[in-house]
């Protein structure tokens, strides 16, 4: 990609991550070394036999030989793991792709730590402070936006409240839903 062009949308941005999160390995599985791990993407097709997942914290490549569905996740076996001590050396450890090999977005979608750190603006060019936390709730996401005073403001990620995202500016835009005190929405 040619510095003159943007990042297509939702894709892992120029200074971001070089590791994206994928799984976490719960604990070894059976006489063959397989790992049972819980699933951390949207994306699990990116856990297929063939493919190079990184281990942390060092980030040691390991390559995916076997995968099928667990009640928990996922069971994967890896080449060069055989036996469930090997296996145990595993337990707890997180699961990334390279960022540059991550799942391509759909236009209006982000990671998240694309939008960590986005000054958030209302309809009227307003600071309203800096996105430092997504929560994730059963119904919709809700942004925590920290003010200068250190206020937090939450913000349901919803389309009528968030308006634009605009990575190369580092800004969101948002509408304050009406009828919402300012009491009901700041902590």
């Amino acid at each position: 990609m040619s510095a003159d062009k943007e990042p297509p949308a939702g894709s892992p941005t120029a200074g971001g991550p070089a590791f994206l999160a994928v799984a976490k390995v719960r604990r070894p599985h059976g006489v063959h070394g397989e790992l049972v791990v819980e699933i951390y993407t949207d994306f699990p097709e990116q856990l297929q036999p063939g493919k190079t997942v990184y281990v942390s914290p060092e980030n040691k490549p390991l390559m995916i030989t076997s995968r099928r569905s667990h009640n928990e996740g996922l069971i994967l076996g890896f080449k060069d793991i055989t036996n469930p001590e090997e296996a145990g050396c595993y337990r707890n450890r997180v699961l990334s792709v390279l960022a540059s090999e991550a799942h391509e977005l759909q236009e209006g979608e982000f990671y998240f730590h694309d939008l960590l750190g986005l000054n958030v603006i209302n309809e009227s060019d307003e600071p309203l402070g800096i996105l430092t936390e997504i929560v994730e709730t059963g119904a919709n996401d809700v942004y925590v936006v920290t003010e200068s005073a250190g206020t937090e403001l939450l913000i349901p990620a919803i389309p009528d409240v968030v308006l634009k995202i605009d990575l190369n500016a580092k800004t969101m835009m948002v509408r304050l839903l009406p009828g919402l005190k300012d009491d009901e929405t700041r902590h």
